[in-house]
């Protein structure tokens, strides 16, 4: 039996650059991303013999990185990782692969030139050029959302091990992973993510739910509904439990008004909202 070379890939990961962008009066932009290339192709005689002839050092891919930055501007996550990956697979006959994975860090304007990060939420992208076949993701992670209230959970499977009470009024929490694919890679970006962002948040403070599943499902279609440029979203959603703490050994009321917040271990729920067709 025959010990071969399966599938795959190399490249730079986690190269961090902030383009600032300078307009004529005297206003900045801020752009601040992370970016992780990945190649593959024609790259068997490195890993059996450790002939380099075909390989496209990782320290050339960061530099391509920070060049284009320069060159190009960064338009989104997504444009700009269409154009490394384009730029890869296209100037190297032994590169037939690139994958771009993008993490975009919001900045809030507070002047001309002056900015302050956005909380915990990351804009996201994944570019992958193979020949004549381009795929886009965009996307969004650690969006924290919260209801107080409107949530319950009852009448699930019980058990030998079931220890846990049904409840009519909950706190609802998670931290929101997105990822949205498009069927065409000339859509506007900037204006989906806008978007998707925040049908996201409306399903989410606009659902009475009864599960997070339910959620799950209200905050995927609301999705594709403000979003006509997307085909289907894949959501990530762990459950922040909030467990209620009992006052009444210190002599006070039963309220609901305190929570311990658990982060581990947590319930972890998972789909892909789709259209039809």
């Amino acid at each position: 039996m025959a010990i071969v070379l399966g599938p795959n890939r190399y490249g730079k990961a986690e190269t961090r650059v902030v383009r600032v962008t300078r307009a004529a009066d005297g206003t900045h932009a801020l752009t601040d991303l992370n970016v992780s290339v990945a190649l593959s192709g024609d790259l068997t005689d490195t890993h059996l013999t450790g002939d380099n002839a075909h390989v496209l050092p990782t320290d050339t891919q960061k530099n391509t990185v920070y060049a284009f930055a320069k060159q190009h501007g960064i338009a989104s996550p997504e444009a700009f990782g269409l154009l490394l990956a384009r730029h890869f697979t296209s100037s190297q006959e032994t590169i037939t692969g690139a994958r771009v994975d993008l993490e975009e860090y919001p900045w809030n304007r507070l002047g001309p030139h002056s900015f302050s990060r956005e909380g915990s939420l990351v804009r996201t992208a994944s570019v992958e050029v193979s020949g004549s076949a381009e795929t886009v993701f965009g996307g969004l992670t650690g969006l924290t959302l919260l209801n107080s209230t409107d949530s319950e959970f009852a009448g699930f499977i019980r058990d030998d091990y079931t220890t846990l009470a049904e409840t009519s009024d909950r706190i609802l929490a998670t931290a929101v992973d997105a990822r949205w694919r498009f069927p065409a890679v000339d859509a506007d970006f900037d204006a989906v993510f806008a978007a998707a962002r925040d049908a996201l948040i409306d399903a989410f403070t606009g659902t009475y739910s009864y599960s997070l599943q339910q959620t799950l499902f209200a905050m995927g279609k609301a999705v594709l509904e403000a979003c006509p440029d997307l085909s289907e979203v894949r959501l990530r959603l762990p459950n922040k439990h909030h467990f209620v703490v009992d006052c009444t050994p210190f002599g006070l009321d039963s309220a609901p008004e305190v929570f311990h917040a658990d982060d581990r271990p947590y319930g972890l729920i998972e789909g892909t909202v789709v259209r039809d067709d």
